[in-house]
């Protein structure tokens, strides 16, 4: 089963190839998608790549995490499951009118 990494302190200028070929020795990459921000079309500095097992995760995470790339040592580690949003603005009624 594929496991998702989060790569972080990326330098803006990383793109997908640049993160295939440094995770590619690691083993199968099912998906890399760098962040990119909505307006200015740039990257956030921040990345998720799919490694194909645990164990390849694992031992991508255990050769890249706090290697240099582009002059920033990048963060890899496991990435957290997307948290449920919660109920955020309630619709109510606070207070008298």
């Amino acid at each position: 089963m594929a496991t998702k990494l989060y790569v972080g302190n990326l330098s803006y200028s990383v793109g997908e190839a640049e993160l295939k070929e440094l995770f590619t020795p690691f083993g199968e990459l099912e998906s890399v998608n760098v962040i990119m921000d909505r307006d200015s079309g740039r990257s956030k500095g921040f990345a998720f790549v799919e490694m194909g097992n645990r164990d390849q995760a694992m031992a991508a995470i255990r050769g890249l995490d706090g290697k240099e790339m582009e002059g920033r040592r990048i963060k890899v580690n496991e990435a957290r499951p997307k948290e449920e949003q919660s109920g955020g603005r309630g619709g109510g009624f606070r207070g008298r009118r």
